[in-house]
Formats: C-alpha cells, sequence, structure tokens
C-alpha cells in the first residue's frame, strides 16, 4: 500500500486508517458527522492524493483530448476547468474526470484514484495523435480545502486575495513551491483544490499553514467518510459505484457533459443511437421513509415487481433523512413516484425526487 506524504499528519489527529485505491488512507478523524458538518458549516480539509493527474502534451492535445472525452474542450481557455467522461466504443464509462487546460498544448486530467493505471493504458491505446501522455500522479499532493470559509482560510494562506470563478484555476505559490490553485470540488460548498509536487517536509508545511490559517474557523481535518456523504446529498456520482462500464452518460444522468454535436469522439455512435432509441433505465435520487439505511445494491421494487438497485445510499446528516441513488426502468424514473426499496426483506417506500439533496450557496 501507498500513503500519501500527508499520513504522518493524519496519524497525529488520531485518524482511522483504511486501504483506498492503493493507498493507506483516512476515513474519519473524530467523527464522520461531525466532519461532515464542518465542510457544511465552515470549513475542512481533505488530502485526496490518492487522485491522478495525467498531462497530454503536444501540437494535437486538443484533438486527442476531443477524441476521448465526451464534453467540448474546445470551449475551454487558458485556466479553465471541465467536468467531463470518458467512454467505450459501447458507451460504457471508462472514467469521469477533470480537464485542465493549462496552455494550448499542454491538458491535465484529473481522474479517479482507482483508475488511474486503467485510464493511462487505455489513453496510450487511444493515441493516435502522437502526443505525449504523461502519468504524474505519484508526483502530486493534492489537498482540498472546502467550505463556506474555504476562501478566507485560502486567502490566509497564500496572503493574497483570491478571485477565482467556479470551474476555473490559477498558478501561485508558498514555500518555493508551485501550487495550481483550482475551484471545482466533490462537495457542492465552495471550495479549492492546491495541486503541487514536493518533498514530504513540504507537504507538511503546506498542511500546518492551511490549519494554522483556519483555526479561527474551527478548521478540521476531514476524511473519506464524510466525502461520500457530502456528495451524496449533492446527487454526485461515485465511480464503481454510480457509473462504471456497465453503465453509459446518459442513463447516468449526465447528458449535460455529453456534446455530441461537436464532432466524433470514443462512443458516440452508441450513444446517438442510445438517445434515438430511449433508455431502458436511468439514475434517480430518491428520499426514503424510515429510518432504515439504504446501501448499495439493495433491490428497488414497483408493484412487487423488481424494477431496479441502489448504487449509493447514506443516511443524510443534515436533512436526518435517508437519501439514496439507484438505476431503476425509465418508465418509474419520474419525479414523484414512489417506490419500495427492499432492505433486510421489508419494503420501505422511496419517493424519486430533484437533485440536489441540500441546497447550499453554491447550487
Amino acid at each position: 500500500m501507498k500513503r500519501t506524504k500527508f499520513y504522518n499528519c493524519h496519524l497525529a489527529e488520531n485518524a482511522k486508517i483504511v486501504d483506498f485505491a492503493g493507498y493507506e488512507m483516512p476515513i474519519q478523524y473524530s467523527s464522520i458527522i461531525a466532519e461532515h458538518k464542518a465542510v457544511r458549516e465552515s470549513v475542512g480539509v481533505f488530502d485526496v492524493s490518492h487522485m491522478g493527474e495525467i498531462f497530454i502534451k503536444g501540437e494535437k492535445a486538443l484533438e486527442f483530448v476531443q477524441h476521448i472525452t465526451v464534453n467540448n474542450a474546445a470551449k475551454l481557455e487558458v485556466g479553465k476547468v471541465q467536468y467531463s467522461a470518458m467512454c467505450y466504443e459501447n458507451g460504457g464509462i471508462v472514467d469521469d474526470l477533470l480537464v485542465y487546460m493549462i496552455s494550448e498544448s499542454e491538458y491535465m486530467l484529473v481522474v479517479n484514484g482507482a483508475n488511474k493505471d486503467k485510464d493511462h493504458e487505455w489513453m496510450k491505446k487511444n493515441n493516435s495523435f502522437n502526443v505525449e501522455i504523461c502519468d504524474e500522479s505519484d508526483e502530486y499532493s493534492l489537498l482540498a480545502v472546502q467550505g463556506p470559509n474555504s476562501r478566507k482560510v485560502i486567502e490566509k494562506v497564500f496572503n493574497s486575495n483570491i478571485e477565482l470563478d467556479y470551474y476555473t484555476f490559477l498558478t501561485l505559490q508558498i514555500f518555493d513551491t508551485k501550487i495550481i490553485v483550482s475551484r471545482t470540488g466533490y462537495t457542492g460548498e465552495l471550495g479549492y483544490e492546491l495541486y503541487f509536487k514536493g518533498s514530504t517536509e513540504i507537504a507538511e508545511s503546506i498542511w500546518n499553514k492551511i490549519f494554522e490559517a483556519g483555526k479561527e474557523f474551527n478548521i478540521l481535518p476531514t476524511g473519506l467518510g464524510c466525502r461520500d456523504s457530502l456528495r451524496l446529498e449533492m446527487g454526485y456520482c461515485l465511480y464503481g459505484n454510480d457509473i462504471d462500464s456497465t453503465t453509459t452518460v446518459l442513463e447516468a444522468g449526465l447528458g449535460w457533459i455529453t456534446k455530441l454535436k461537436k464532432g466524433e469522439f470514443i462512443g458516440r455512435e452508441f450513444l446517438e443511437q442510445q438517445k434515438e432509441k430511449g433508455l431502458s433505465k436511468k439514475l434517480v435520487p430518491m428520499i426514503i421513509d424510515g429510518k432504515a439505511f439504504p446501501r448499495k445494491d439493495y433491490e428497488i421494487a414497483k408493484d412487487d415487481k423488481i424494477i431496479g438497485i441502489i448504487t449509493s445510499g447514506t443516511v443524510s446528516p443534515i436533512l436526518q433523512r435517508p437519501i439514496a441513488l439507484g438505476y431503476v426502468s425509465s418508465e418509474f424514473a419520474a419525479v414523484g413516484e414512489n417506490v419500495d426499496i427492499i432492505i433486510r426483506g421489508k419494503k420501505n417506500t422511496a419517493t424519486i425526487t430533484k437533485l440536489p439533496f441540500v441546497k447550499t450557496n453554491e447550487n
């Protein structure tokens, strides 16, 4: 198992460490609910250094990115970020990712940690554009500072006024280290990501500087446990749960990032046909009556007939109600439709709703 450069910081905070994406990662420190509320109400810090950073360089970098992703990367400008996905020829999802335009001839693709090796190989297999594909994941550390007070913390860290629009980035410097500071996030709150290369000593210095700056805001280290509950309250997809090689971007409700008219890309023909024929299943958000905990792979039924399956579920710390995402047959996917979640052999009524489950200042 690998360790991030913040491993000793996690131990110092009494983190509960688990195996995740090949790394020893903190799932929680104090409690998932306390950390979740810290991000919703003030500010928390995630070590997400397990994520993958793959750089595409060359004269035809844009053409390559256009070929392998579903969104229209031609709309990007230097300093902009785009949420996208990569698909197989049969429409199945290779991964969802962020595309950073570094320059006209260089892009940074930020992919899921558990998928980075697979993604890198798939990119190389489809490189007919003679671009350079550099997996620099092991060289980069990544912290996500998330919550309503995150901007105040970041401005104190860099002693600078930080004005970043959503899905943009800039490059700053501390401790003689270049840092890519972006504003994307996976929590639904105002948040910033810090990408940088450097020694463990540099990484720990940056960690300590962030926590010193956030002390007045009761900043907390936050683990992967609350990262999952926070993203689920927004309805954000998690690869391996809500999307994978057996689901398509259209079925997952990601048609808004799928630009079928931009020109050729891998999977486009299948997706066009699927859109024309209509979807057999759709990913839907559900609020569940009672207090039962909805878990991945629980069955969804309608009139005693199995119509789908839960892909992600939790009890929302903000709503204090069970919430879930799951695929159901399209005929039962309308907002307001009542279905049954089968939990330990018992029916639990659920209502299909709209996203996000929880409203924030960012959505």
